[in-house]
């Protein structure tokens, strides 16, 4: 199967054959991947293992790896081909949403505040690891619903960013 991974904006064409072998881009990758329950993942590539916790929600998978937050789109050869007839690829929205249970550390956004892709904004505390949630994408904070010491749930809405606005000319 042939598949195209959007990650943070940046686009992946991935293969998997009927032996389990995986392309990234055309390269050959040892991958080990194993569910230890529930939304928790073991992955072994390199001879390097991680841990990951992958929720796959609304047509969005985020993946929670190495205390980064990864949002992604995968989309199949039929899904692609009609994202490429209308002429858009989906991108990833900028909102933030609690990946997992658990308590916010350290809220270091503010409303109005510009935001580049990769800033982090957030850290939420979760499973005794603190986690640096950061920016999709480059924008404004429109709105930060959370405080530090605030317990949240899985998915609760944690920063909204909307689009940088536009220059006058």
């Amino acid at each position: 199967m042939k598949y195209t991974a959007i990650i943070n904006n940046e686009r992946f064409e991935i293969e998997i054959d009927h032996d389990g072998e995986v392309w990234v881009n055309g390269e050959a990758r040892d991958v080990d991947f194993l569910n230890l329950g529930g939304s928790l993942f073991s992955l072994i590539t390199e001879n390097k293992s991680f841990e990951a916790v992958i929720d796959d929600e609304d047509n969005r998978i985020d993946v929670m790896m190495g205390g980064r937050l990864y949002e992604t789109q995968v989309l199949d050869a039929r899904a692609m081909l009609l994202a490429q007839r209308r002429g858009s690829l989906p991108s990833g929205s900028g909102d933030i949403h609690a990946p997992m249970p658990g308590l916010i550390v350290e809220v270091k956004a503010l409303p109005g505040q510009a935001v580049t892709q990769g800033d982090t904004l957030v850290i939420l505390e979760s499973m005794k690891m603190q986690n640096e949630l950061k920016s999709p994408v480059d924008g404004v904070v429109a709105s930060v619903p959370v405080a530090a010491g605030q317990a949240v749930e899985k998915n609760a809405l944690l920063i909204e960013i909307s689009a940088p606005a536009e220059e006058d000319q």
